[in-house]
């Protein structure tokens, strides 16, 4: 069986390459390659799957070793794969889900003449995220990293005639390679420490190096996940990346890469066990990140930016579960895949809305589509019910484990982190109701476009329907298959380690907690979105509106911060070059000039000089002579 983890990379990456460079004569069968070998992935990590199954929990981990990459010395980088529960439930969601988007593209797409491209472009994201979590060490891991950046930019920039898809595109990579930046720095900082960057001998032996050493992998590894996963303060590039195809945003913003960063944490998470620092600093950053994403989402009439908000605030939930350590792992797992499940079922619904409406995003001129879109409306619901936690869906049962966990942390600190959580459901049960009811409730608000066509909403084909119903479907009774007998945590407990917190205040008060957010967020939704009618421009609205319609103003703050002070340090550094290291440089070359300038006026040729000169020198000696008789 071990033969067969490779398999999983190389299907999706030979279709990327075939379809890349196969040419116009693949451009009637291309998307349908695509898929298949997607699905490929998909049946093999399946096979995978119930293979381990049969194991016990301590046996499950399977090993492949292709070969030495780079054998230099005592730097050994090899391409090798490690297949745990932990990456075997990355495995199954990235190559299900993407199928599932990858048929949804053949109808989404159906009209655009690079489809083929864009295919190869889903493959070859596929591949490369499938790369990065059953890779067995950090070094290769890092291939899969760089290769999902790459990817990202190609499929948001995909349309790159529009120059905000450019701009975005080249905003994701530029964010992104500053994370990569932490990445990379952590694994020479393993390198130097443990003498390796592979798993098992740098998890094994974290607790043999020295708290800070620890500290600062920890805190590298985070500037990287900020980076993949949008969290604070690298999560400008999320909102823009809309720019791209509808199914574009589903793969990137459901299941594949901003899942990483919680990945490489809950991967490193013996490092972090032993970085108490690094810890808090991660709780820190994903509980002031679901604040940030869900108070977004509340301000944007973008369909799509409105999910982009709320996709950085539940990465937000996960982050914050990964770092409260042994308490939080499985549950921010846990979230992640029904996160996968509804959120990439919610980016599908909005682009069957915008199939329906002619591309407009604007949810002001929706209104009242449930009666010309029913399916599209009951999946979409549902995924809207799930990811508020309403009882019983897929979002109740892992959002509430995560409540609970963040309470559990104890003391002061779980109290803050648990109010945070719990402050995050009310928000989100207010925005995405919001959503709901501008969009598929109310009278109808659309109006011809600037050159007079009036859009006539209609239901998508079943190419994209199905892939909806599929998600929705997981939507509704993933969490609760994963909490029954407490599997998922039982599944993952090898791997991730668990350990019961010490709550202050029961789970059933927790739930009971999370509901009333819940009810008081939906309820304050309806009494604005739902009882009066919206307008067709948003109101000015206060001062916190106006600062969420500008994404709390982070991309002010890294005009400010990073390219005006780039700007400045740019010009400081020009300065000093130019006063300093020029002007020393340039002083000692005429400092040598000159004294050599009249140096050489004592070397004339003149016979008299040189006498006058040797007698000059008789004299000096003789009176330095007669001075020292003196003496």
């Amino acid at each position: 069986m071990e033969n067969l983890i490779g398999l999983l990379v190389l299907a999706p990456l030979l279709g990327a390459g075939i379809l890349l460079t196969g040419g116009r004569r693949l451009d009637r069968t291309g998307h349908w390659l695509g898929t298949l070998l997607s699905a490929v992935s998909f049946v093999i990590g399946a096979v995978l799957f119930f293979d381990m199954l049969g194991k016990s929990g301590e046996h499950r981990t399977m090993y492949s070793h292709l070969f030495s990459w780079v054998p230099v010395g005592g730097f050994q980088a090899d391409i090798g794969f490690q297949l745990d529960q932990l990456s075997m439930t990355f495995v199954l969601l990235i190559s299900g889900v993407g199928t599932l988007i990858h048929v949804y593209s053949i109808g989404y797409m159906e009209h655009d003449e690079r489809r083929r491209r864009f295919f190869g472009y889903l493959n070859l994201f596929v591949a490369a995220m499938l790369l990065l979590v059953i890779a067995d060490n950090y070094f290769l891991l890092y291939v899969g990293w760089e290769g999902v950046g790459l990817a990202s930019y190609l499929l948001i920039g995909f349309w790159q005639h529009k120059p905000s898809a450019a701009t975005a595109a080249k905003k994701a990579f530029l964010v992104n390679r500053v994370g990569d930046m932490g990445l990379s720095i952590a694994i020479m900082l393993m390198f130097t420490t443990f003498g390796t960057f592979t798993f098992q001998p740098v998890l094994a032996h974290a607790g043999d190096a020295g708290e800070g050493k620890l500290t600062a992998i920890g805190l590298m590894l985070l500037l990287a996940a900020c980076g993949k996963s949008a969290q604070v303060p690298l999560q400008s590039w999320l909102g823009d990346a809309m720019e791209g195809p509808t199914p574009v945003s589903a793969l990137i913003h459901a299941a594949t890469m901003v899942t990483a960063g919680v990945y490489l944490i809950t991967r490193s998470g013996a490092i972090f066990n032993g970085a108490p620092d690094a810890q808090v600093a991660v709780v820190t950053v994903g509980a002031v990140t679901l604040l940030f994403g869900a108070i977004v989402g509340c301000a944007k009439d973008d369909i799509k930016k409105a999910l982009a908000g709320s996709t950085m605030s539940q990465i937000g939930y996960m982050i914050m579960a990964a770092g409260l350590g042994p308490i939080g792992y499985v549950f921010a797992i846990m979230h992640l895949v029904t996160h996968g499940f509804f959120k990439a079922g919610l980016f599908l619904g909005a682009g069957s809305v915008m199939h329906g409406m002619n591309d407009e995003v604007d949810m002001r001129k929706y209104g009242g589509l449930r009666k010309y879109m029913p399916v599209t409306f009951i999946t979409f619901g549902l995924g809207y019910l799930a990811i508020i936690g309403f009882p019983g869906l897929s979002g109740f049962f892992s959002k509430d484990k995560i409540i609970e966990a963040a309470f559990a942390k104890g003391g002061t600190e779980g109290w803050i982190l648990g109010g945070a959580a719990l402050l995050g459901a009310a928000i989100t049960a207010f925005y995405m109701t919001r959503v709901m009811l501008m969009t598929f409730f109310g009278e109808k608000r659309w109006v011809p476009d600037a050159d007079g066509h009036e859009p006539h909403p209609h239901e998508s084909p079943k190419s994209m329907t199905i892939p909806m119903v599929v998600l929705a479907f997981g939507s509704v009774f993933a969490g609760g298959l994963f909490s029954l007998n407490s599997s998922f945590l039982k599944w993952l407990e090898p791997v991730t380690g668990h350990a019961e917190g010490n709550s202050p205040i029961s789970a059933t008060t927790v739930t009971g907690g999370t509901m009333v957010v819940l009810l008081l967020g939906v309820g304050l939704a309806w009494l604005v979105y739902g009882r009066r009618p919206v307008p067709a421009t948003a109101p000015r609205g206060s001062l916190l509106t106006r600062a969420a319609r500008r994404d709390l103003l982070q991309d002010d703050l890294n005009h400010v911060v990073l390219v005006r002070g780039g700007e400045h340090l740019t010009r400081s550094l020009v300065y000093l070059d130019h006063s300093l290291v020029d002007g020393a440089v340039n002083g000692t070359a005429a400092a040598v000039g000159g004294l050599s300038g009249r140096m050489r006026k004592l070397q004339n040729g003149y016979v008299r000089s040189y006498a006058v000169s040797m007698l000059g020198g008789t004299a000096v000696l003789v009176a330095a002579t007669l001075l020292m008789r003196a003496v």
